[in-house]
């Protein structure tokens, strides 16, 4: 894409969309088709037979494991699952602060507080050895600092992680305190793994704004994890469920959508700012809630189907379907995560798609700094005078 010189700036569409702004190697999304892929992988597939540990080493070595490199690897990150001592002591005060805000709040000090303590340089003063070296303590460290977060707020301590267990199975068990069970294990597992990445979206770019300005990998993630927490954003899954719960039984679910498309009102769990089929997340989390069975994953079909026939009747042409939150939302419930874990447990996934970002763009020297049209008023004014009293 060729650049533009400071006096002649390039128009491109409000909100950048469908602007490239720079090559990668990570994967893409392809909205049209209803697909995207992890490297050179279709990421549903992925998820549907791998583990999180296989992805993670994908998207931080461009391959898929052998045996030999997995198991090297599960033992090098969960080495790095506990906590130093300086921040295990910080979390106290740090969940008392955010007791409204809740953990994703926190984890943002927490980020600091560790990339401060473990002594995190400028990504511009380091080698790839070092980068890849702090991604992984960071990314590891992620659902420690979640879990602790979440428990201290309840009132409960903080499970010490176990690397027995394999990363989506460890993250359960610091969560409840209980030995997970399997199939919710794998549940999990393939919803992490289905998170990890996706484009250039607003966390995963903001990461990168802040990698090319050559700032410490701890301060990349705690601007992903600001721009992650917006209800536009990774801020959605619990919002789709209390959609469900606002709706509450079928014969409302005409009624209360109608009223609210009506109204103008966006409608959480459906449409996406890329696909323009269904996603293909949700296709996949559907069939996972669909094994689990039940009265919420027959409301939240119900409500899929209804949905989608009243957009289109209402919004024709717009193509709005369900999106990875509603189905997400579903799945965690059923799988017994508190809805306000909901959004902190996409970005104890999403954190290695930042990571792997991060690192990429580590390698480009060029700072990324776009231009604004001033829309205010003509410049250059007089000063008003100054009246001395």
């Amino acid at each position: 894409m060729p650049i533009a010189e400071a006096n002649a700036p390039i128009e491109v569409p409000r909100g950048l969309a469908g602007v490239i702004v720079t090559e990668t190697q990570l994967g893409d999304v392809r909205g049209r088709e209803g697909f995207y892929h992890y490297r050179q992988y279709s990421a549903v597939e992925l998820a549907r037979t791998r583990t999180f540990e296989d992805v993670w080493y994908l998207m931080f070595h461009g391959a898929l494991p052998d045996a030999a490199q997995l198991a090297a690897f599960r033992a090098e990150t969960a080495a790095l699952r506990p906590l130093p001592a300086t921040v295990r002591d910080a979390l106290p005060a740090l969940a008392r602060a955010g007791a409204l805000a809740g953990p994703l709040a926190g984890l943002r000090t927490a980020l600091s507080l560790l990339g401060a303590s473990a002594g995190f340089r400028p990504l511009y003063d380091i080698d790839a050895d070092r980068r890849r070296a702090d991604a992984l303590a960071t990314i590891a460290a992620v659902p420690t600092l979640l879990t602790a977060l979440h428990r201290l707020g309840q009132g409960q301590q903080p499970v010490e992680p176990r690397p027995d267990l394999g990363h989506a199975a460890n993250y359960l068990y610091m969560l409840t305190g209980e030995e997970p069970d399997p199939r919710r294990v794998r549940a999990i597992e393939a919803y992490l793994i289905s998170t990890i990445d996706h484009g250039f979206n607003a966390s995963t770019f903001t990461a990168r704004v802040i990698t090319s300005t050559g700032a410490d990998l701890a301060a990349c993630l705690v601007g992903a994890v600001g721009a992650l927490s917006g209800p536009l954003h990774g801020g959605a899954p619990s919002r789709a469920l209390d959609t469900l719960d606002a709706i509450g039984t079928p014969d409302r679910i005409d009624s209360w959508i109608r009223e609210r498309v009506l109204r103008g009102e966006r409608i959480m769990g459906f449409g996406h700012p890329v696909y323009r089929t269904e996603d293909p997340r949700s296709r996949m989390l559907r069939g996972i809630a669909e094994e689990f069975g039940g009265p919420l994953v027959e409301f939240a079909v119900q409500v899929e189907s209804r949905a989608e026939a009243l957009l289109a009747e209402l919004k024709p042409g717009r193509e709005l379907h369900i999106n990875v939150e509603f189905y997400a939302g579903v799945v965690m419930e059923l799988c017994g995560l508190p809805r306000e874990m909901f959004t902190p447990t996409f970005c104890a996934a999403r954190v290695v798609g930042w990571s792997a970002n991060i690192l990429e763009q580590a390698e480009d020297s060029k700072i990324i700094r776009p231009a604004a049209r001033y829309v205010g008023p003509p410049p250059p004014q007089p000063l008003p005078e100054v009246v001395l009293s």
